[in-house]
């Protein structure tokens, strides 16, 4: 009984080490609060739906902070927050999406994956190092994103909507990934900032640059962003 309580204990100590560990590294992730986005821009939705086009093409000039807000906010941030809403609808207001940012050439920020966080208006750090050249691999080494100053991948739990709406679910999350995508391509018109939309990809090596599981969040769409040359 000695033994065993003993080795209990050496369990117990074990667990709560590592634990411990693992605690210390979720605190640890660095959080960036982004600029709060701006609500009253001056091109009018008909000017920004005239003038959307695909750019594949992009500057060496680095995109600013302030952009990267306004397009992650686009997509996904929120524009009720006593209920949850956000900027793209979602069926049973459920938002199985998720965007991730891969910083490549972004003033004030380190190159690296994030993970927008749509209650905080904030990033989350989930790795560090200029990431795009895998990209480039994962993408069937599409040229473009070599010279993309940030690269927008959104994701989606299917799971999250299955539970309520079954075989129905994917189309709803395909229409809501649809709806995201097409307000990060106007607002990228709004400010003159050049994307590109790619839908085929690697989803193994994407969601291992993302760090998550293809289990759980599956890639949907890849959004290269630069300035336009």
């Amino acid at each position: 009984m000695k033994l065993l309580r003993i080795a209990v204990k050496i369990i117990v100590i074990a667990f709560v080490c590592l634990w411990a560990g693992h605690a210390r590294f979720l605190f640890a992730q660095e959080q960036i609060k982004l600029p709060s986005p701006c609500l009253d821009g001056t091109v009018s939705l008909e000017k920004t739906l005239s003038e959307r086009r695909t750019v594949r093409e992009f500057s060496a000039a680095s995109l600013s902070l302030n952009e990267i807000s306004q397009l992650l906010w686009a997509g996904q941030g929120i524009i009720d927050r006593e209920n949850g809403y956000r900027t793209a609808p979602s069926a049973g207001a459920l938002y199985p999406l998720t965007l991730y940012l891969i910083a490549g050439n972004i003033s004030g920020l380190t190159q690296g994956v994030y993970e927008y966080k749509p209650d905080g208006h904030e990033l989350i750090k989930i790795s560090e190092g200029d990431m795009r050249p895998e990209l480039c691999k994962g993408t069937f080494v599409e040229p473009w994103i070599k010279n993309a100053g940030a690269t927008l991948v959104l994701t989606a739990d299917y799971k999250k909507s299955e539970k309520k709406f079954a075989k129905q679910a994917s189309r709803y999350v395909d229409m809501e990934a649809g709806h995201a995508a097409q307000n990060i391509y106007l607002e990228a018109a709004a400010i003159n900032v050049g994307i590109v939309a790619i839908g085929a990809f690697d989803c193994e090596k994407i969601t291992k640059i993302l760090g998550i599981s293809s289990s759980q969040k599956e890639p949907i769409y890849i959004i290269p962003a630069g300035k336009k040359q």
